[in-house]
């Protein structure tokens, strides 16, 4: 009989398995240590996200989202935010990344630190603005596609 990959079964062998395990764990540890250890402008942000307080959406900041740490996202809508620094402006990494995640259906929308000490309404109005846009459609799970080993909760 041959097993359904929706079921994920048949898919990793146990020893690909195990470091998929090792790996997520390590992640899910340097995920923790970020959140203990925000820069200004996460913590900036994250005053104006948490709790509901922004517009009633819930966010959750530096998630796990298969291989990559997210600075903020809303789950309800697909919405991953990423502060970015000066090292990000030619950053390769960032656009496979990017790809990576719209590729699993989300949008991502990228502000620039000095954006958000200079014109943080203004950065507020982007952020709802693509909260409230139209979703992005979903990956086909017919196909396998979609994010692994990713939590709404």
């Amino acid at each position: 009989p041959s097993h359904s990959p929706l079921a994920g079964e048949g898919g990793l062998s146990r020893s690909d398995s195990r470091e998929r395990g090792r790996r997520l764990s390590k992640l899910r540890g340097r995920a923790k240590e970020m959140r203990s250890e925000p820069t200004d402008a996460e913590n900036r942000l994250w005053q104006l996200l948490r709790a509901h307080r922004f517009a009633g959406y819930k966010f959750r900041r530096q998630v796990p989202l298969d291989f990559y740490i997210a600075d903020f996202v809303c789950f309800a809508e697909r919405l991953v935010i990423e502060l970015d620094g000066g090292q990000h402006v030619t950053s390769t990494a960032d656009e496979r990344r990017d790809g990576y995640l719209k590729a699993q259906g989300f949008r991502v929308v990228r502000i620039w630190n000095n954006d958000l000490f200079g014109n943080e309404e203004g950065v507020a109005e982007l952020i709802l603005s693509a909260l409230r846009a139209p979703p992005l459609p979903n990956p086909s799970p017919a196909r396998g596609e979609g994010l692994n080993g990713a939590s709404n909760g």
